[in-house]
């Protein structure tokens, strides 16, 4: 079984796993399971207060799990999707309330534009929710070597994906009138919010 068929079983069978991301490297497991969540926030030693985003393979499958998107945040998604952005939408149903932090009214999203295993483990599995592979607080991981011993001893597979850009995605918050940039990351915030109008 290849490095990729593990992680997807390992993901599938509420695991925490470490994947590539286009950005960083980061700590992934199944969306849908709350129990796998919070195994994730406690590896990281995170607050499960504090929101996890869903990274997906496409927005068409982004748009399938949250179905009550409202249609001006699926069109933003489209526009600036997949690219290193987290959005922060609007969560009309309270999906995924343990990926939510303290609201559960928004949830914050990525499609990340990838290729080589992190794009096969994606596709895979189709969604996970995933943040940075550090320590709260720590670096952000560009390689497998960057990620802590005690993370990587931890989960149950390591897809390596070489070196990556080190930077963590921009966060946009579309929930309001006007879009505002939460985190300025791989994009710069004029740029961002020059996209997101």
């Amino acid at each position: 079984m290849s490095e990729v068929e593990r992680a997807i079983a390992a993901i599938r069978a509420g695991e925490v796993v470490v994947i590539p991301t286009d950005t960083v490297y980061g700590l992934a497991c199944a969306p849908h399971l709350e129990e796998s969540v919070r195994a994730l926030s406690t590896l990281k030693s995170r607050s499960p207060d504090q929101p996890i985003a869903i990274v997906a393979s496409s927005v068409d499958s982004l748009v399938e799990c949250v179905p009550e998107l409202p249609q001006r945040a699926i069109a933003l998604a489209r526009r600036l999707l997949p690219g290193p952005y987290t959005l922060v939408l609007p969560n009309p149903a309270r999906r995924f309330p343990w990926l939510c932090g303290a609201g559960a009214e928004t949830i914050g999203v990525r499609v990340p534009e990838i290729a080589g295993p992190a794009r096969q483990v994606l596709e895979g599995v189709g969604l996970v929710a995933a943040t940075s592979a550090n320590l709260h607080g720590g670096l952000d991981p560009r390689s497998v070597a960057d990620v802590p011993d005690e993370l990587r001893e931890a989960v149950a597979v390591i897809v390596d994906g070489g070196l990556l850009p080190g930077t963590p995605s921009t966060v946009l918050d579309l929930t309001g009138p006007e879009p505002r940039v939460l985190r300025e990351g791989a994009v710069p915030a004029a740029e961002a919010l020059s996209r997101a109008q």
